[in-house]
């Protein structure tokens, strides 16, 4: 198996470091503290110009055409330096790669050069329901035919960058009365459509630059064309787009679970107690080192289900495996890395303590830790 990255590869990991250290990193704090949508409107249009909006999408639509690992790559790297701008880049990357696969010629002319320009600050992904969240197949929200449109009517829940967003790809019931998860279909709804409402951000634990939101559609009337995809079939590709997202959650928590660790091993070299650094002492070195190991296992199995996806292989088990992975253990790598520090793990003028907030997340969007064991499961009793 050769490891060795393309020359494009290393440049876009080298670039999105790069980014990350001299723009995301110093503005992370100010960020989480204040949500401030601007900070994150600049960092996305800057990430547009250099060809992040759009990673794995074709260039006659004005993507960068990558590929999966790129993407991870990006993420990760990103992640390094703020979460909140990583994961609106990661949705944003999702919501581009589904109009890609389903939409029509028109659909993907009319939308992926704006999401990958910068033009929209990016999408979002409308799926998830009050209670239909691990079971997305239960949804309430219906879309019903009226002449020449249709009409949505329901409430999606947890909805990233909802606010920023230039299009909403939403899935809805179209055939009330076909087996569960055999009615659904996907829309592609642009902002400013009348009926269309998003929220007010959730007051979250972490990732607070990056606003989450309700958004509600009551009489929302879009044109029959706005269907993308079969009629009927929309909840397949639900799962689908599911499985690469998963991939972006885990390069996500890759990247923060890395800063921690190398933020805590540059003060385990720096700080002393009893007259020695505490690099010195061996329960902590062997504390680094446990979690770097388990954190180069997830990284492994991140690129690899990437790759296994870039090569247009069978790849859900595996990103069902690295985002099980990645997430739990970067969320006892960042707790570890806060210990590390002591009281200055949980003071706020440490990242630390910002880190373990914006990794906790990741075990449970884009589907839970429970319910990555249950994918497993199934497939390997299948």
């Amino acid at each position: 198996m050769n490891f060795d990255l393309t020359e494009e590869q290393t440049l876009i990991q080298d670039t999105a470091r790069q980014f990350a250290t001299e723009v995301l990193a110093p503005q992370a704090a100010e960020l989480d503290t204040t949500a401030n949508p601007e900070i994150l409107k600049s960092h996305l249009q800057q990430l547009a110009e250099l060809g992040f909006m759009g990673l794995n999408i074709h260039s006659d639509f004005g993507g960068a055409e990558a590929g999966s690992l790129a993407f991870s790559l990006a993420i990760t790297e990103l992640a390094r330096g703020c979460a909140s701008t990583a994961v609106s880049v990661s949705v944003s990357n999702m919501v581009a790669e589904v109009i890609q696969a389903i939409g029509t010629e028109q659909q993907k002319q009319n939308y992926l050069p704006k999401l990958c320009s910068g033009e929209y600050y990016g999408g979002s992904f409308c799926l998830t329901e009050t209670e239909a969240g691990s079971d997305p197949a239960a949804m309430k929200t219906r879309a019903v035919k009226d002449g020449d449109a249709w009409v949505l009517n329901g409430t999606k829940v947890w909805i990233s960058t909802a606010a920023l967003a230039g299009v909403y790809v939403v899935w809805a019931v179209t055939d009330p009365e076909a087996p569960k998860g055999k009615g659904i279909s996907c829309f592609l709804v642009p902002a400013g459509t009348p009926g269309l409402a998003v929220g007010k951000p959730e007051e979250k634990m972490g990732q607070k630059g990056s606003g989450t939101h309700e958004v509600t559609f009551t009489d929302c009337r879009i044109p029959l064309d706005a269907l993308m995809g079969e009629e009927n079939q929309g909840f397949k590709i639900a799962v689908t787009e599911l499985a690469g997202g998963r991939i972006g959650i885990a390069s996500l928590a890759l990247g923060v679970a890395g800063a921690a660790l190398d933020y805590a091993r540059d003060y385990l070299l720096e700080r002393k107690q009893f007259g020695r650094p505490l690099a010195d002492f061996q329960g902590l070195q062997w504390m680094l080192a446990e979690h770097a190991t388990e954190m180069e296992a997830a990284r492994l199995l991140t690129l690899q289900a990437a790759a296994l996806k870039e090569a247009g292989k069978p790849f859900a088990a595996q990103a069902s495996m690295a985002k099980l992975m990645a997430t739990e253990k970067g969320n006892q790598a960042c707790y570890a890395a806060l210990q590390m520090l002591g009281a200055n793990g949980y003071m706020k003028e440490y990242p630390l303590e910002r880190y373990a907030r914006d990794i906790r997340v990741t075990s449970i969007y884009e589907g839970t830790s429970e319910i990555q064991k249950l994918i497993l499961a199934r497939h390997l009793l299948a």
